[in-house]
């Protein structure tokens, strides 16, 4: 159920008459008040009515755009998609950066929710299925798009597990035994998934897969480098590293530089999530590139379908990987690209 006024009183206190009054703005109220009123709209969720009833009767031509991280360039060139497919509709972008903060997320949400979006792309945080239930209950439609918290709403990623799994059975091609990977956040589908092929590769190579290596690089390149620097203090330490993301491969980079460690020389390193400046580093990264503009524009694709037809079944878009072979991995340069099918997961 749907928070009410008198839900907001009963939390804060106060009269629905005095709860109105700061939701509408129709006479001015203490600032103590005020601040018991919005702490408890924030707690139960509440939407204004008003808002709810013009959401059905028309249209702001506006979509909300919610992520973790805008200075990921993996995000940023989403953004650039979604504009510019947003724009060819004669739709505008609100766009909020969450920082992977379950509480800024739901903050943001309601925000979008009061400005009486059309629809959200949102790349959900680990906690993020109660936020998507609450959008429900808004009746708000929404695409997720790099991980998926509930499946029950249309999204749009990559195949990560067939991906890191064919990354991760090219180094062991190469003869690496003591393979590491500084996997994400702990409950993010991408973590899970990202992980699993690393697991399936070592499987398919017969290779132990060892807990010792696997270890969280965060979601910053500062907590992988901490984490880069743990698994070089191993009794045994890896011959190759497989980051998580592109973030995580920067902090790998800086933590090995740190340490003398020269790539792929002393140590290989590959990286999920290519960026335009990889191939200027010395030595050039190995990555897995994402096709990020074809993801920002079938999500915007999608939400206007669900906005059209509210009622369709789920749909769910899982696009090609491709690897892109540089020097970082220890091949000769020049390798070909390998794409990666769109079929697994």
């Amino acid at each position: 159920m749907a928070a009410t006024l008198k839900d907001v009183s009963l939390i804060a206190g106060v009269s629905l008459t005095t709860v109105s009054h700061v939701v509408n703005g129709t006479r001015p109220v203490s600032e103590s008040l005020k601040a018991r009123v919005e702490e408890a709209i924030h707690q139960t969720g509440y939407t204004p009515n008003f808002l709810a009833r013009s959401l059905k009767v028309s249209a702001s031509r506006t979509i909300g755009v919610a992520l973790q991280d805008i200075r990921n360039p993996h995000f940023t060139e989403i953004v650039y998609a979604l504009e510019e497919r947003a724009r060819e509709h004669g739709l505008t972008l609100l766009l909020s950066d969450f920082g992977d903060d379950p509480v800024r997320e739901r903050e943001a949400l309601r925000i979008f929710v009061e400005r009486r979006v059309d629809g959200l792309v949102i790349a959900p945080t680990s906690e993020g299925a109660a936020a998507l239930a609450w959008l429900r209950e808004c009746r708000i439609p929404a695409v997720q798009i790099d991980r998926i918290a509930d499946p029950s709403f249309d999204y749009v990623v990559v195949s990560n597990v067939a991906a890191n799994r064919r990354l991760v059975g090219h180094l062991c091609e190469l003869g690496h035994r003591r393979i590491a990977m500084l996997t994400g956040i702990t409950g993010l589908s991408t973590s899970r998934e990202r992980l699993s092929g690393y697991r399936r590769a070592l499987i398919d190579a017969a290779l132990p897969v060892d807990p010792a290596l696997i270890i969280s690089g965060g979601s910053r390149p500062e907590s992988a480098a901490a984490a880069t620097h743990a698994l070089m203090d191993l009794p045994e330490p890896p011959t190759a590293i497989v980051a998580g993301n592109n973030l995580k491969a920067l902090g790998a980079l800086r933590a090995l530089g740190e340490r003398g460690l020269r790539v792929p020389e002393d140590i290989v390193l590959v990286s999920f999530d290519d960026f335009a400046w990889a191939d200027l580093f010395r030595p050039k990264l190995t990555t897995i590139a994402q096709p990020c503009r074809a993801i920002g524009e079938r999500a915007v694709e999608l939400l206007l379908e669900r906005i059209a037809s509210p009622d369709l079944p789920p749909r769910h878009v899982r696009l090609a990987a491709e690897i892109r072979h540089r020097e970082s991995c220890g091949c000769v340069p020049g390798t070909p690209q390998s794409p990666i099918p769109s079929t697994n997961g």
